[in-house]
Order: structure tokens, then sequence, then C-alpha cells
């Protein structure tokens, strides 16, 4: 069963930019769909960004012009590099699958922007 290691997150001032990692156990990124989700306190899990296995990528629309997803197949690592960053960004963040498989969620990574 494939699993995800999350990182890169930390705590950024609004308007700040943060570059997320997910490094994945098995040599799936390229050949399978890829997402990054996030889940802030109290609310459900939320899709946040898509990428295909050909590398389309896709947006939910309260990130898109402000996020970029992206993957280095030879590294077996998506990322998400996120720009102009708002308060109502703060979340935890994951990667998976898309769609997700449940067995694959890894710890996430702590995405703080505050003032």
């Amino acid at each position: 069963q494939v699993q995800f290691v999350e990182s890169g997150g930390g705590l950024v001032q609004p308007g700040g930019s943060l570059r997320l990692s997910c490094a994945a156990s098995s040599r799936v990124v390229g050949s399978i769909h890829m997402a990054w989700y996030r889940q802030a306190p109290g609310n459900q899990r939320e899709f946040v960004a898509r990428l295909t296995n050909g590398g389309r990528p896709s947006y939910a629309d309260s990130v898109k012009g402000r996020f970029t997803i992206s993957r280095d197949i030879a590294q077996n690592t998506v990322y998400l590099q996120m720009t102009n960053l708002r308060p109502d960004d703060t979340a935890v963040y994951y990667c998976n699958t898309s769609p997700p498989n449940n067995r694959s969620w890894g710890q996430g990574t702590q995405v703080t922007v505050s003032s």
C-alpha cells in the first residue's frame, strides 16, 4: 500500500509563500492521478489541487491563481507551491491519490497563516 509523507509546512504571514512536498513510498508519481487536500479545524477535509498522470493540473476555486501543483517523477515527489497565502488557508495539508485512498493518508503538514 503506497504511503505519502508531507513536509514543508510552517507559520507564514498573510501574503507569504510556502512550498509543500509529498514523497511517495513507491514509484507511483507520474503513473497515477495525485492531489493535495486540506483540513481546517472543525471542517471536513477538502480538495485543493489535482495533477493527472498526464500532467494536467486542476484547482479548487479558492486557490486558483495562487497555488501550483507540480511533480518530479524522478524524485517520486509531488509539490504544492502556495503564494499570496491568506488566513483561511490555515489547515493541515495532505497528499493522496485522486480519488483518495483511505489507507494512504499520511500525517499531513500544518500550514498556519497569521500575522
